[in-house]
């Protein structure tokens, strides 16, 4: 294999990888490095000694992640406040888009529940029920027998389903909630919001530690209602708005003299209810923020 159709074949792969990553670590920049160690270990690799190359790179990926998974779990259990994922602006191309299983596995929501698994029920998650790579090919990434793959992929499933993480919630519903939110905070209108939130919505948020933000969640209608319309409303109401996608959901960029300074994105039940507002405030987040297409 000659040097460009060396680079060509990690190109083509380059999306996938990417995509891969980003949901293991929650971080695209953190992804955007681990790409780059595979391509670094890629280009100096025998070749006589890889049979299939995307294998290959997707095996070094995700042992790469696994290995910075492990390392970042300290950081992140002394983070001041919540831990949101790194948002992404993701273009939602088309309604039949929308609906794949891999765009739905790149919502806020979702990437916040696999933070609740470990490093390997995590990827094996992924690579089998996400990117429908076989256990035996798992088996061999992880360096683990089949039969513990499978256990891995069926405890990260039961505590998903448990969640309903994976449901869609269609986009002119998701319209109509992000209207509500605007309304309420610019108009202290809450009717429609109150309507659309779900008894046990939680509010969050990511300032990590650099910006005035809250520490702790907030939860239940009318606490999450009050910091709306209290709190919220004062610093958003006089601010631009810019509806936007945010990690394959509707979601808000505030600007403020053209600058984002805060993201909104929301978590929705199965009957179409708010059940989560995420918003990300920290500094670092949000100067990264890019639109993005990955697989």
């Amino acid at each position: 294999m000659i040097e460009q159709d060396k680079i060509n074949v990690f190109e083509m792969s380059r999306p996938k990888l990417l995509g891969l990553a980003y949901r293991i670590l929650g971080s695209l920049s953190d992804a955007e490095d681990a790409v780059q160690e595979t391509y670094i270990k890629w280009t100096s690799a025998i070749e006589e000694n890889i049979q299939a190359p995307e294998s290959w790179l997707r095996t070094v990926c995700t042992r790469y992640c696994i290995d910075q998974l492990r390392s970042a779990h300290h950081s992140r259990v002394n983070y001041i406040g919540a831990w949101l994922p790194e948002p992404i602006h993701t273009p939602i191309e088309s309604d039949t888009l929308y609906h794949t299983e891999l765009a739905n596995s790149l919502s806020t929501a979702f990437l916040l529940m696999l933070e609740r698994l470990s490093p390997k029920e995590r990827a094996a998650y992924l690579l089998y029920e996400i990117f429908n790579i076989s256990y035996k090919e798992i088996s061999q990434t992880l360096q683990l027998e089949e039969v513990n793959c499978r256990k891995l992929v069926s405890r990260a499933r039961t505590n998903i389903d448990k969640t309903h993480v994976r449901h869609t919630t269609p986009l002119e519903k998701q319209e109509q909630f992000i209207n509500a939110f605007q309304l309420a905070i610019t108009e202290g209108e809450i009717s429609e919001l109150k309507n659309l939130l779900s008894n046990d919505i939680t509010l969050s948020a990511d300032g990590g530690g650099k910006v005035p933000t809250i520490l702790e969640p907030i939860k239940g209608r009318e606490a999450v209602i009050h910091f709306i319309t209290k709190r919220l409303k004062n610093y958003w109401a006089n601010h631009d708005w810019h509806k936007t996608n945010i990690n394959q959901q509707r979601g808000i960029n505030i600007l403020d003299k053209q600058a984002i300074t805060a993201t909104a994105s929301f978590a929705y039940d199965s009957n179409d209810k708010a059940t989560h507002i995420f918003i990300m405030r920290n500094p670092e987040k949000i100067n990264l923020l890019k639109v993005i297409s990955i697989h």
